[in-house]
């Protein structure tokens, strides 16, 4: 392997140290850096100039679930030592979007309402929808049963970091496999006999949800996407309103760092340990180890250096998400809109492309006189620069077609895409491999470098973002000590 390149010959720049380097400032970095940081060690999270200043909309999850007590969520803020106080600031809300139809608007979250709305909308009958409900429902909690307990991550191959921990008496480890057999994992039969409109709802729900670039997610990462929404939708009330600005805040108390990239950089090595080089600042940042929280290809073509080093020769992206910020008048917004919304254009279509777009309204009271809505608009498109133009016109018509009365009032905020930190890129599983499959997280023992691929869970959506940086931070702590 062609490792990175040494610093000796860079006297003249400034090193600094730290026991761990964040590159990038995606959702399991963040909660990898808690992990490190809770177990103390000093972290440096690295962020794109361009991802930071944007409306923070754009990197929020559409979607949060699993924020119950024995949720995803839930257990993980509690693992990071979460304030108690933010903590109980998470609310679960009854709807978790609207599933907006040529014909319909239908909402949809806990269980006993989204029975009745698709049957209000003639979309499906009432008692079968309720038996197909009540099974995706008992098989989301059989797979989020089924993530506590994985291991998600495969351990570092070398050092301490691989042992197994002892097995505790009446306890079952991570890893050890499945509790639950495989017949009793996945879709449930009720869903081979549901309406053809109502399949193609659930169509959109999974393209919507999930973080896959063009495959379909197995039946188990269905299930949970499909049943986990009937629990409702979790946000903040008060200040921080945002789930990365609470992260961000808890890896400041554990003190740890963040810094940003607005010019060149490189990866380097300084006694056997990774570094970045930062041209403009004639400073190198050096970690006894890295955690790559972006595609290695995306890095790759983003750094300043010729060769590019082996580990970052990985797969191009395929698919990107496709987020545009609008701004409208709050007075303009129509009356029962809710602040998650998917749209299907054409139900009788495949979901994919511009067909799905899921929207998001922040509510900005901040201006009394005349407050402002912010809107983020997404849709999962190829990754051809020469057709986002023709995507971002099609979004920003289906945006217009939410508001009737205020298309004129719709003002579309141009924003500077981040060069390699976002989450934008979407990446198919490695080999077709798929949750509940283990993620390899280490791409260099010598210097020790890891990579938060996401492409490995993204069939679990906002929820294997989660667990593969609570699994990761599990998994290399040791390696800042």
């Amino acid at each position: 392997m062609r490792g990175l390149p040494s610093t000796s010959g860079r006297n003249a720049l400034r090193t600094r140290r730290w026991d761990a380097l964040i590159l990038g400032g995606a959702l399991p970095g963040l909660i990898t850096a808690i992990q490190l940081g809770r177990r103390g060690a000093r972290v440096l999270v690295i962020e794109e100039e361009s991802s930071v200043l944007a409306h923070p909309g754009l990197r929020e999850p559409f979607l949060m679930t699993g924020s119950s007590s024995q949720g995803v969520l839930g257990r993980c803020l509690r693992e990071l030592g979460v304030p108690l106080i933010d903590q109980r600031r998470l609310e679960v809300e009854p709807s978790a979007f609207q599933m907006v139809l040529p014909t319909a608007r239908v909402e949809y979250g806990q269980l006993d309402r989204t029975r009745t709305e698709l049957s209000d909308w003639g979309i499906a009958e009432c008692e079968p929808t309720g038996l197909l409900l009540n099974s995706l429902s008992q098989a989301a909690n059989i797979e989020q049963s089924e993530m506590l307990e994985a291991a998600v991550v495969r351990p570092p191959r070398r050092g301490r970091l691989g042992r197994r921990a002892r097995r505790s008496p009446g306890k079952r480890n991570r890893g050890d496999g499945p509790s639950t057999p495989d017949s009793m994992r996945g879709l449930p039969e009720e869903l081979t006999q549901a309406p053809d409109l109502l399949r193609e709802i659930l169509n959109a729900q999974i393209r919507a949800l999930s973080n896959c670039a063009a495959t379909e997610p197995s039946d188990p990462a269905q299930s949970r996407l499909l049943g986990g929404v009937l629990e409702g939708a979790s946000s903040f009330r008060g200040d921080p309103t945002w789930l990365r600005d609470l992260l961000k805040r808890r890896i400041e108390s554990l003190f740890g760092e963040f810094r940003t990239l607005s010019g060149s950089f490189e990866l380097v090595r300084a006694s056997n340990q990774p570094g970045i080089a930062v041209n403009d600042e004639d400073e190198i940042w050096i970690g006894k180890l890295l955690v790559l929280n972006a595609p290695r290809a995306v890095i790759g073509r983003a750094i300043d250096q010729d060769p590019i080093p082996d580990l970052l020769n990985a797969p191009a992206p395929t698919h990107q998400r496709l987020s545009l910020h609008f701004r409208v008048p709050a007075r303009v917004v129509p009356e029962g809109m809710g602040s998650r919304l998917i749209t299907v254009r054409d139900p009788g279509k495949p979901s994919t492309g511009t067909n799905v777009i899921t929207l998001r309204l922040f509510d900005d009271r901040s201006r009394d006189d005349d407050p402002i809505v912010d809107l983020v608009a997404s849709a999962v498109v190829e990754h051809d620069e020469a057709r986002i133009p023709t995507h971002e016109v099609e979004i920003g018509r289906a945006v217009e077609a939410l508001f009737p009365f205020g298309e004129n009032d719709l003002f579309h905020a141009s924003t500077h895409e981040p060069t390699w930190d976002g989450d934008i890129w979407l990446f198919d599983p490695p080999g077709g491999d798929s949750w509940p499959s283990e993620v390899e997280i280490q791409v260099s023992t010598r210097p020790p470098i890891y990579a938060l691929e996401r492409a490995g869970l993204a069939a679990l959506g906002f929820e294997g973002d989660v667990m593969l940086g609570w699994r990761a931070g599990d998994a290399i702590a040791g390696e800042a000590r």
